[in-house]
């Protein structure tokens, strides 16, 4: 198992070159990616393209672009730019989003996510591997039918014969999606001991794509806070996990609640949203349950935490995308050297 390096969004507090330092930090660690997330703020190609610039070997990936914000051949361009101008070092991390973030923000209806995700897969497949696209779904149709627009190949020619492309998924169905269609599943609250039932569905969609799971990446965000008491140190962590279970998406369709369900915190997730739902997001993240933020990141002293990167690889886990909390860059860039000099992996 690799470790990688999550970047999270860039929000207007944070130091562009002190983001840069823990990046070219972590390239000289060995890690083996970085990755980008974008919102409503930030987006992920502006700061990958940045970092991809001043970096010479870690990969960079996008974790994740949104679907809703770009058509699937603007994604294949992009892909295809960035995978190009870095020497073939980039990562095409995809994810549906949300229904607020599609709708409130892209205006984007969230109607049929994984009927849209699977199109959206096959054009930019189909892009990357430089078909003239032409395309019919229910969703996306290359050429329009009644117009003067004709099949098109991209025209530039990336480094490589297939860009990595990784899907963030969340249900049953979507990792079913993320076998059959990706190369890699991109995790969020991914934890050793419920993994078996996600990554059953990644095989089911693995067996339909006639592949197995050697080749098939699995990559979670995996939050680290490094330090004497676990349980102090999971406090740091806590609004970040209040905010996915408690406050994103809506009360009736919240992927995140739903996979703390499926975890066995069915009264504390309720109990979370509840709260944040309700304004009181400082209360929602002292109802995060302990043992859930204690399954899902790497808490504690070195040890412990090389024990925990033992279990998320034995688990499957291909590359482990730190994401560290801490309050100030040089307390990221000391607590991921710590991390990396209890869990070598040279």
């Amino acid at each position: 198992m690799r470790l990688g390096l999550n970047l999270g969004y860039l929000v207007g507090s944070d130091d562009p070159a002190g983001q840069l330092r823990l990046v070219r930090h972590a390239e000289h660690l060995g890690f083996d990616a970085v990755w980008a997330a974008e919102a409503y703020g930030s987006d992920a190609v502006s700061v990958l393209a940045w970092l991809g610039g001043q970096t010479e070997r870690i990969g960079i990936g996008s974790a994740v672009l949104q679907i809703p914000g770009r058509t699937p051949a603007m994604t294949a361009m992009t892909a295809a730019s960035l995978d190009l101008l870095t020497g073939g070092r980039f990562r095409l991390g995809l994810g549906v989003s949300g229904p607020q973030v599609s709708e409130g923000w892209h205006g984007v209806r969230f109607d049929h996510p994984l009927a849209r995700t699977r199109e959206y897969l096959d054009i930019v497949r189909a892009a990357l591997a430089r078909e003239t696209l032409s395309y019919t779904g229910d969703h996306y149709r290359l050429p329009l039918p009644d117009g003067p627009g004709k099949p098109l190949k991209l025209t530039i020619v990336p480094p490589r014969p297939r860009i990595p492309t990784l899907l963030a998924a969340v249900g049953p169905k979507n990792l079913e999606l993320a076998g059959e269609r990706a190369d890699g599943w991109l995790a969020v609250f991914y934890a050793p001991d419920h993994a078996a039932e996600p990554l059953a569905a990644i095989r089911r969609g693995r067996v339909r794509a006639g592949a197995g799971l050697d080749d098939f990446a699995v990559v979670p965000t995996v939050p680290v806070v490094v330090g004497d008491d676990p349980r102090r140190c999971a406090d740091l962590i806590r609004p970040y996990a209040a905010l996915y279970v408690g406050g994103m998406g809506s009360r009736k369709q919240n992927f995140y609640n739903a996979l703390a369900v499926r975890m066995g915190y069915a009264d504390a997730a309720a109990e979370v949203q509840d709260l944040y739902l309700s304004g009181r997001p400082r209360d929602a993240a002292a109802a995060v349950p302990y043992e859930f933020i204690d399954a899902t990141s790497l808490l504690g002293p070195p040890g412990r935490i090389a024990e925990g990167l033992a279990r998320l690889a034995d688990s499957g886990v291909t590359s482990a995308a730190l994401l560290p909390f801490a309050r100030t860059v040089e307390d990221k860039i000391a607590m991921i050297t710590a991390v990396r000099e209890a869990y070598p992996t040279d």
